[in-house]
């Protein structure tokens, strides 16, 4: 009997099996780049954003304190003064002018005052900078006065 040939069916001009597979250096390096770039634009995208939240939540904050220092004096008549600041409004003043009838619980929901975004606290005058009865504020990111940007101070007197 007779067996048919064997027919090799594997091309010709075909590399060893070794040599063919996986990804060359600079494949490899062209997708690292890629995600590279890719990553630290959504990572800037991502920290404009946590800034433009922090001012927000920062003006929130200080227009809650501003109404409950509006409830201060309409309760007793006078808003807190400086050297009371604003922990008038979570306990009852030990420095003159000691308002006689402190509510119990406070003119806040709670009983510590909020920091601010950047974990400092809110610092209060009354007068307030601008002539105005009294004034909330942060000196923002940066904790100095002016600023730009996630560094602006974030006050009261300009709540815009």
């Amino acid at each position: 009997m007779n067996k048919p040939p064997t027919v090799n069916r594997e091309p010709l001009n075909r590399e060893p099996r070794a040599r063919r597979a996986g990804f060359t250096l600079v494949e490899i390096l062209v997708v690292v780049t890629i995600i590279l770039l890719l990553s630290g634009i959504v990572l800037q995208n991502i920290v404009g954003g946590m800034a433009k939240g922090e001012l927000a939540a920062a003006k929130a904050q200080i227009q809650a304190l501003s109404s409950a220092v509006t409830e201060y004096r309409m309760t007793h008549g006078r808003y807190p003064t400086t050297q009371q600041g604003l922990q008038a409004l979570v306990e009852k003043p030990t420095q003159e002018p000691v308002p006689p009838n402190y509510p119990e619980g406070g003119h806040l929901n709670s009983r510590i005052l909020p920091l601010d975004p950047w974990k400092r606290p809110y610092l209060y005058l009354s007068p307030g900078r601008q002539r105005e009865p009294f004034e909330i504020f942060s000196y923002g990111a940066d904790g100095e006065p002016g600023g730009e940007g996630a560094d602006a101070d974030v006050s009261s007197a300009n709540p815009n």
